[in-house]
């Protein structure tokens, strides 16, 4: 059995349904700046908002103007908990300013407030995929050590305003997606000359230290918190038993636990520094850094997962799949989009990461993005989400409860259809709930409630034994 408090809920990010990006103060943040892909295309991250270019997420789907319909909707379902951010731009609109604006604030207060008349709990990444613009184009983003005191004043500011009404924080979403898209991630653009590795890994410092110190900082402010890490985790899988390619299946996953190992366990480990100098690269590490590190390990580990990959060591073509590339799986079915649905990767990821740490869990992030149809009726019938979303249930549960795992909740990602993250498209449906919105921005914005809407809510009120 699941615990009894166990936080079922729904999981989104402020620039992919909020909107409003120049609305009530907000500054340009990162994901004001990225266009519209597809299938198989890559969004450009352009030198600040461009005339006549289509930016999806600058009205995503309006959540800034709908929240409170949302939210009873959510309430509908049964959540416990809903985890969004705080768009860092809606609060320092320039990421350095002198004073936080207070409609930004306000903004946060009136959706927690809503939240908790339901008996919801808000979970908050602090900084998801949206670095103020202007931090970009002043300092670098996180290549300069100053984004340090930037990052640690917009928390001392959130922690203090909510420290009432959020308990549950996450430092940064999928810190260690920085080593896959470190342009989407955080705003960091390396040029074909410069060393790649060496910016990745001094920028993801300077954020292992932020975190850490917010972790500190937090706790000084309400010793209540919970305050996590968020990482996506990419299961491997060899694809022989051919040592060299469990070598590579290894060597693959390595530079993911190089984010979580530091974040829990409060330093770095051997092999990241044996890589670190195979590689020849020097890091700005002070020692108050390091004491920072140790200070501020996290409370439990958040983390996405969608899919499994498959490590090879002969020279082959990859297939795509979330930000990563891999061998195609014989045994596995993909998405319209390619990713390969394994559930069981699921118990594994969760089997692998609490026998490694120890700590608390949350699967902040799972689920199927489709192509949905409304049929005539009206009506929306995804069963193939119910599908995808039973399979990761029912492993989850596997893993807790023959497995031991302890863990925390579970927010399928997108519970209400947002912009995508990887290709900006609206089709890509995650959601319980459709909006009636499309690739070119154009829609009614209406709500309405998909088949796996009354599945969820089933699921939840029954802890997860009716699926």
């Amino acid at each position: 059995m699941l615990r009894s408090d166990f936080l079922w809920g729904g999981a989104v990010a402020a620039n992919q349904c909020e909107g409003a990006w120049n609305v009530d103060g907000k500054g340009l943040s990162t994901a004001d700046c990225m266009t519209v892909g597809g299938i198989g295309k890559v969004r450009e991250f352009t030198d600040g908002v461009l005339p006549g270019v289509y930016y999806p997420n600058h009205e995503g789907i309006d959540f800034y103007h709908h929240y409170q319909e949302d939210i009873a909707l959510f309430a509908e379902m049964g959540f416990k908990c809903f985890r969004t951010s705080i768009a860092w731009t809606r609060i320092y609109p320039d990421g350095d300013d002198e004073i936080p604006n207070e409609k930004g604030l306000a903004f946060y207060d009136a959706v927690f407030d809503e939240c908790l008349k339901y008996g919801i709990e808000p979970v908050v990444t602090i900084s998801h995929y949206e670095t103020p613009y202007a931090l970009v184009k002043n300092y670098g983003s996180w290549r300069s050590r100053k984004m340090i005191d930037f990052y640690l004043k917009f928390c001392e500011t959130i922690f203090r305003r909510y420290k009432n009404k959020v308990k549950y924080w996450m430092t940064f979403n999928e810190i260690n997606v920085l080593r896959l898209h470190s342009e989407m991630s955080a705003g960091i653009r390396i040029g074909k000359d410069e060393n790649a590795e060496q910016i990745q890994l001094q920028a993801a410092h300077y954020q292992l230290t932020a975190s850490a110190l917010a972790v500190k900082l937090g706790h000084a402010v309400n010793p209540n918190f919970k305050i996590g890490m968020m990482m996506l985790y990419p299961t491997f899988y060899g694809e022989t038993c051919n040592p060299a390619d469990q070598l590579e299946c290894m060597r693959q996953l390595d530079p993911h636990l190089y984010f979580s190992d530091v974040q829990v366990r409060g330093s770095y480990s051997s092999k990241a520094k044996a890589y670190w100098k195979r590689q020849g690269l020097t890091l700005d590490i002070t020692p108050e850094d390091e004491a920072a590190l140790q200070a501020g390990t996290v409370d439990y580990i958040g983390f996405s997962y969608y899919n499994s990959n498959v490590a090879t060591a002969r020279e082959v073509e990859l297939i795509g799949g979330n930000m990563l590339n891999a061998v195609k799986n014989p045994y596995l079915k993909a998405s319209d989009w390619g990713w390969q649905t394994d559930p069981i990767g699921l118990r594994i990821a969760l089997n692998q990461l609490y026998d490694r740490y120890q700590i608390p869990l949350f699967i902040v992030e799972n689920g199927l993005g489709a192509v949905d149809t409304i049929e005539p009726d009206g009506t929306i019938l995804d069963d193939y989400r119910i599908d995808y979303l039973r399979q990761h249930i029912e492993a989850m549960k596997a893993a807790v409860e023959e497995d031991g795992v302890d863990l925390i909740g579970y927010t399928p990602w997108g519970c209400i259809d947002v912009v995508s993250c990887g290709t900006g498209q609206m089709k890509k449906r995650y959601g319980f709930i459709y909006v009636d919105r499309d690739d070119e921005g154009q829609g009614s914005l209406k709500r309405l409630k998909k088949k796996s809407f009354d599945w969820y809510r089933k699921v939840i009120a029954s802890n997860g034994e009716e699926l």
